[in-house]
């Protein structure tokens, strides 16, 4: 529609006028409007020279701005406005239209009012590219995304095992500055790396940062409030950034950053496609200056190019970098055991006793671990990869078990070696079979003060005896004392039990305690 008259109704009435030799005011009557309308349409049409029949191809777009718009040249010949310099200028944290506009009839007063100024901004942009055409505010929003097309990469010469390279990309809302890198994977891992190098490109960091719904950073997509994966937003946390995934159907959310991935697509990677290579960083290394000069390429219809914008215009505007980058932390659920021990890869990490059976929320690098109950951080270790190993702190001990403290496990072995042989290795195996030795150091202190009741003779044999029939304990111990069954032959049964008797899965073997 143009405001007056459906572009049906105008081809009805050149059809009318120019084929059919209809007087006006016949015209008028058979399709229902003004003899003035008529008029102002035949008119138009005369001055832009529409010929008759129109031509096939002439759709109702091209029709309307034949008639009704004037040209681009026209406009800004007549109105002297840089409505490159306009467009640039939106992008300016407060800066609008209606302000635009006042500063332009302070500069001409008898220049357009503000309808027809606003009207003509919006024909001139109608012009460019699409993801030109959005009006992001300089240091506002970065995009991300995948490419959908990825690169081959050798990883075996020999067997010729390929890999197929990932594409991260990466764009400033405004200035349209690109970064794009190859990695392994589209995995939690490499998805938050690409976003730390991301951020390094760039040199600082925007307001917000949008993604599609990705798995990596999105865990369940919905459409007011999406699940942010823990380690994402830990990450968006750090560098102070917020997290708005793209809408569910909604492909204007994303269109910016799939202009972006398109332009890499073909301006980068379709260049590479009869390359080989062997790693990721020789690809890499390939993509580096072909993005160079995507970034200085000039735009078609702006003036300057994606580094000349983001140089004088956006990178002012972005938030400084932490002097630190951030390391890649993964997140996880636990419940502290009765031990006050959380388990990660086999080895156990303390916290404070009385959070036991608690949910808490762990936090873990390759170099520390940090455990959080309700978002307060209640303990932090140096990470351990130690299998079956332990990271304990005193003041997370319950009162009783802080006694114990002074002990360790060599100690308490030499101290039943007075005894014997037998005392050392039996007590050796009552902390092993625990998850922590600190469980077993009771069990084997009352094991060595036996000797106190029954004399270390009569302990060393009952020792002996309880390490063949498999009774690591203290319990078993002081009944073989009490039966008087320390001299009592082991029996073939009693050997064979011990044999076949399945290992306990906390066993950690003499190599744990030297």
């Amino acid at each position: 529609m143009t405001g007056k008259i459906s572009m049906r109704k105008i081809r009805e009435i050149l059809r009318l006028k120019l084929e059919l030799k209809h007087s006006n005011r016949q015209i008028a009557v058979s399709i229902g409007v003004s003899i003035s309308t008529i008029c102002e349409c035949l008119k138009r049409a005369q001055k832009a020279g529409l010929p008759w029949p129109l031509s096939a191809d002439m759709d109702d777009t091209e029709l309307e701005q034949l008639l009704y718009m004037p040209p681009r040249n026209k406009v800004i010949e007549d109105y002297k406005i840089d409505w490159a310099h306009i467009h640039s200028e939106l992008k300016r944290k407060g800066v609008t239209l209606q302000l635009l506009w006042e500063e332009y009839k302070n500069q001409f007063p008898q220049g357009l009012g503000y309808s027809r100024y606003c009207s003509l901004y919006k024909i001139w942009q109608g012009q460019l590219d699409t993801c030109m055409r959005q009006n992001y505010k300089y240091g506002e929003k970065m995009f991300v995304d995948y490419a959908g097309m990825a690169i081959p990469i050798v990883i075996d010469i020999n067997t010729g095992e390929v890999i197929m390279a990932q594409i991260f990309v990466a764009i400033l809302g405004a200035s349209n500055y690109t970064y794009c890198e190859a990695t392994p994977s589209q995995t939690l891992p490499d998805w938050i790396s690409s976003h730390v190098r991301a951020f390094q490109f760039f040199g600082g960091i925007t307001e917000i940062l949008t993604c599609d719904n990705l798995k990596s950073g999105v865990t369940k997509a919905h459409l007011y409030e999406p699940d942010l994966n823990p380690s994402y937003y830990d990450m968006a946390n750090y560098y102070g950034i917020a997290l708005i995934p793209t809408r569910v159907a909604a492909p204007r959310d994303k269109s910016k950053v799939e202009k972006a991935v398109q332009m890499v697509e073909y301006s980068i990677l379709a260049k590479l496609r009869n390359r080989t290579f062997f790693n990721i960083d020789e690809l890499n290394e390939a993509i580096e200056p072909l993005l160079e000069e995507l970034n200085r390429k000039p735009f078609q219809k702006l003036p300057g190019s994606r580094l000349s914008m983001f140089e004088t215009l956006e990178k002012p505007v972005l938030k400084s970098l932490p002097q630190i980058p951030y390391t890649f932390a993964e997140w996880k659920k636990a419940k502290l055991g009765i031990d006050y021990h959380v388990a990660l890869d086999n080895h156990y990490y303390s916290a404070p006793y009385n959070f036991i059976k608690k949910e808490l929320d762990v936090r873990y690098t390759c170099n520390t671990i940090e455990i959080f109950y309700k978002g307060n951080r209640i303990a932090s270790h140096q990470r351990s990869y130690q299998k079956g190993g332990f990271s304990t702190i005193l003041e997370h001990m319950p009162p009783a078990h802080q006694h114990y403290v002074k002990w360790t496990p060599e100690r308490i072995i030499n101290w039943a070696s007075k005894s014997g042989k037998a005392t050392a290795n039996l007590v050796e195996k009552v902390m092993a079979i625990r998850k922590h030795p600190l469980q077993g150091f009771r069990a084997c202190l009352g094991i060595i003060r036996l000797g106190e009741s029954f004399g270390e003779a009569r302990l060393e044999l009952a020792c002996q005896r309880a390490l063949a029939i498999g009774g690591y304990s203290y319990k078993n111990v002081l009944s073989i004392l009490k039966n008087k069954l320390e001299t009592v032959p082991v029996s073939k049964k009693e050997q064979q039990t011990n044999v076949t008797e399945k290992q306990h899965e906390h066993v950690r073997g003499n190599e744990y305690f030297k």
